[in-house]
């Protein structure tokens, strides 16, 4: 049924818990993993930002940064996939919009499934916050499989 699923991630915890679940759920229905990272736009932020002390320098080494750990996010669920046995592409791009880079990966890489976490904020947070995630579910043309371990510890499993 899915061929091809699109794991986002930022790197967090529940993120890379969220990477685990979905290389196991591929390997169970013999599906490939297309991990994905939306780096942060920073050339938007300095140009529109109210606060312009960064030199463009400073920008460059941030970017560097960035991308060192992006690298690294998304060499985390390579060797999550080759462990495991599943094969895996890494694509990252940049956006200050992560719901809309989410959705247009997907597209760019052929997903047909988008499996991603839900941090799971309730009441005054999850509005004040927003959710990448219900974004994500209300924009994407392809199923979004929420992983979602509320209050629990995740398991290791």
């Amino acid at each position: 049924m899915f061929k091809n699923i699109l794991v986002p991630t930022d790197g967090s915890e529940l993120s890379q818990e969220t990477a685990r679940q979905a290389v196991v759920f591929a390997k169970h229905i013999g599906a490939r993993i297309t991990a994905y990272h939306a780096k942060p736009n920073l050339a938007a932020a300095y140009f529109y930002g109210e606060d312009k002390k960064v030199t463009s320098n400073s920008l460059e080494e941030i970017d560097e940064q960035i991308d060192k750990e992006v690298r690294k996010n998304l060499e985390f669920i390579e060797s999550l996939c080759r462990d495991a046995g599943v094969q895996c592409d890494t694509l990252s791009t940049s956006s200050n919009s992560p719901y809309e880079a989410i959705v247009e990966a997907a597209a760019q890489a052929g997903a047909d499934l988008i499996f991603m976490a839900s941090h799971g904020r309730k009441g005054i947070r999850a509005k004040i916050l927003g959710s990448e995630t219900l974004r994500t579910l209300t924009h994407s043309t392809i199923p979004v499989l929420v992983y979602s371990y509320g209050e629990r510890e995740p398991s290791r499993a």
